[in-house]
């Protein structure tokens, strides 16, 4: 055999050798097949296969998202609110599951959408607007659960549901934002009245104690005053016993001159004898000095 035979056969082996290289990545996982039939399953990293008799087809395993279209439901009210979802999901990266997922379903993310937007229909259908805005955490986890259960042969994982959006009619979405405006208005208000009847009420409270505290301070005074009157009364019966009048007299005196009454004290008359007058007793008689 001639060097050039050898080279030429040198040649296509190495070209098969580099035609059957495959490299497989930490995010795919692959299928060997051989003559149409599986063979084997292979992890990421570097592969050789039989150009021309093997075929290998690399799955993606990592996390998708996919969206199921808007569409028009017919809630139980009789109303078509316009629904859409996003679901999550995987392929499993075991042996079995990659298996299943590439020969047990044709399209895997055509067949999740339409299944995912006939059980949005179906669950839907049973509530009404209202309530089908207020339990989205319950639509989402019956879509969820249907999910599971429906592609449990397929091989993959539903991660988690999201319900996008219940968008009512357009006139219906008016009026109900002509509720919710009322409500928080009537809200509003109701604050407003509690709030001032609060302070009203503290006011009215306030004056309750300023009330109080005045009666309180007139009651102490009036105690005050009868006990004074009382010792007054001791006194009297004490120390001027039958001269009830002269001791009248000299209260009498007594408020004048703290209340800064002007008394006129006649030319020639002693300042003493005056007050005494005033206060009824008999005034001293001037003495005179010997001569």
């Amino acid at each position: 055999m001639s060097q050039f035979s050898i080279l030429i056969i040198f040649g296509i082996i190495l070209l098969l050798f580099f035609m059957g290289i495959r490299i497989i990545r930490p995010t795919h996982r692959g299928l060997v097949e051989r003559f149409g039939k599986y063979n084997r399953f292979s992890m990421p990293g570097f592969h050789w296969i039989i150009p021309g008799i093997e075929m290998m087809y690399q799955v993606n395993v990592t996390e998708k998202m996919i969206n199921a279209d808007p569409q028009e439901i017919i809630t139980n009210d009789n109303l078509n609110a316009k629904v859409d979802a996003q679901v999550y999901f995987k392929i499993k990266s075991d042996e079995v599951s990659v298996k299943f997922s590439q020969y047990n379903v044709n399209s895997i993310e055509y067949q999740i959408v339409n299944l995912a937007r006939t059980t949005l229909r179906n669950i839907i259908g049973t509530l009404t607007l209202k309530s089908a805005n207020s339990e989205r955490g319950r639509i989402n986890k019956e879509l969820h659960t249907t999910l599971l259960e429906e592609t449990a042969h397929w091989g993959i994982e539903i991660i988690r549901t999201e319900l996008k959006e219940i968008e009512p009619p357009k006139d219906v979405q008016e009026t109900m934002n002509k509720i919710v405006k009322a409500e928080n208005e009537k809200i509003a208000a109701i604050d407003f009245a509690t709030a001032t009847e609060t302070r009203a009420d503290g006011e009215k409270r306030a004056e309750i104690r300023k009330a109080e505290g005045i009666k309180q301070a007139a009651i102490l005074k009036a105690e005050g005053d009868a006990q004074a009157i009382q010792l007054v009364n001791e006194a009297a019966e004490r120390f001027f016993v039958g001269n009830a009048q002269i001791l009248r007299k000299i209260q009498m005196l007594e408020t004048s001159l703290k209340e800064n009454a002007k008394i006129v004290v006649p030319a020639g008359s002693d300042l003493v004898n005056v007050l005494g007058e005033m206060a009824g007793i008999i005034p001293i008689k001037d003495k005179k000095l010997p001569q």
